[in-house]
């Protein structure tokens, strides 16, 4: 199984998904909004706004294991 990597993300940009993270946790229900290059060197961090709100977080590309895509439309009729 390949690493998630910035073509990885990039595919996943505007989207809602669930970001699996390296160590099991889960952020649930996130949209990608884009990809930055660290301030400290090396490495990319991923942007992300959760479902509702309005405030942007980060999170390193590194410590993502996988990204899961979700259906809105089932989301939205079961509620």
């Amino acid at each position: 199984m390949e690493s998630f990597s910035v073509n990885s993300a990039k595919s996943f940009l505007g989207k809602h998904v669930n970001l699996h993270l390296k160590d099991g946790a889960v952020i649930v229900n996130v949209q990608l909004t884009s990809i930055k290059k660290n301030d400290y060197g090396k490495g990319r961090l991923i942007e992300y706004v959760a479902y509702g709100n309005r405030k942007t977080s980060c999170v390193p590309l590194r410590n993502i294991a996988w990204a899961e895509l979700l259906n809105l439309s089932l989301l939205e009729t079961a509620g």
